[in-house]
């Protein structure tokens, strides 16, 4: 990351596309955690900070036309047709967005403002879960299982309902990291575009430098910037139980700051969203304390 760059805080306090509620009150959560006093210690100058609020259900149109027979799906969109417009302004500006959630839903606002500009984007995708799920295959019909489907172009709903002149992401400039927990038709999405997947099999096996390494490599070769989309669930419950839908097994603490780490000194990210932190789920406010340090990790905080 560039320090010369603004950082443009989106705060997006959102739970209508997650099970359970309560990842509405992750940015605030941080925030008092000192997020932004941390930046400022490590040379970053900020933009005043933006909250994408729920005002207006989203309602079919006629340049929108398109059903989404899942939970709040109404909620969701409006939402992310705010964030996808407030995402295209700040990059239009040279600024790196970074959009503070809320659940997992948000990032079809994020991408669907990202690719407006008819760039190339790569995109890291660390969870437990891929988000591959389609209107017809998701079993829990919520919203924020979708929104890597949403983004790849391999559901209904496409990312340009939500913002105009978006367009679909790239499976094979495409990066899952640390999945553990898939749907029969996740697996299969994966298996017939080919994207490349390291679930914490492959991290066991090959370990964290080397997936991350290989992840720099795909995501920014040919494209115009790198997503990093970080969804709390990759890392273990053990160390991070405040989010809705913990999968045993996942990331250690070092594993996740090395991995942050690692993906500062490439340099290749322009832009993250962090979901999921559910302070009501949490213990002790651990979760949203290594939330805060993971975010420095990845923006060049070092132990000496």
């Amino acid at each position: 990351m560039d320090k010369s760059q603004l950082i443009s805080l989106i705060k997006v306090p959102f739970g209508y596309g997650a099970g359970r509620m309560g990842s509405e009150l992750g940015p605030e959560r941080l925030l008092r955690w000192g997020l932004i006093e941390q930046w400022k210690e490590l040379g970053y100058v900020l933009d005043e900070p933006s909250r994408i609020l729920l005002k207006d259900q989203w309602s079919d149109k006629s340049d929108k036309a398109v059903s989404v027979p899942l939970k709040n799906a109404s909620k969701v969109l409006s939402i992310c047709t705010a964030l996808a417009s407030e995402v295209k302004l700040k990059r239009d500006e040279g600024h790196f967005p970074f959009i503070l959630g809320g659940d997992h839903s948000i990032a079809m606002g994020s991408l669907a403002g990202l690719t407006a500009d008819g760039g190339s984007l790569g995109v890291i995708w660390m969870d437990a879960h891929s988000d591959l799920n389609t209107e017809e295959t998701t079993p829990s019909r919520n919203m924020h299982g979708i929104p890597l489907a949403v983004g790849l172009g391999r559901a209904a709903l496409k990312l340009s309902h939500i913002c105009e002149g978006a367009a679909d992401i790239d499976p094979s400039k495409t990066v899952l990291i640390a999945a553990r927990e898939l749907d029969p038709g996740e697996k299969e999405l994966i298996k017939e575009l080919g994207i490349h997947c390291y679930t914490m099999h492959e991290i066991d096996k090959l370990g964290i430098q080397k997936v991350i390494d290989e992840a720099v490599d795909i995501t920014s070769s040919g494209t115009d910037g790198v997503h990093l989309s970080f969804d709390i669930d990759s890392i273990d419950p053990t160390e991070a139980p405040g989010t809705g839908t913990p999968v045993q097994g996942g990331l250690s603490y070092r594993e996740g700051h090395f991995a942050m780490e690692l993906l500062y000194e490439a340099g290749i990210i322009t832009s993250c969203d962090f979901v999921e932190v559910n302070p009501r789920l949490d213990r002790n406010n651990r979760t949203s304390k290594l939330a805060v340090d993971l975010i420095g990790s990845l923006f060049g905080k070092r132990i000496l």
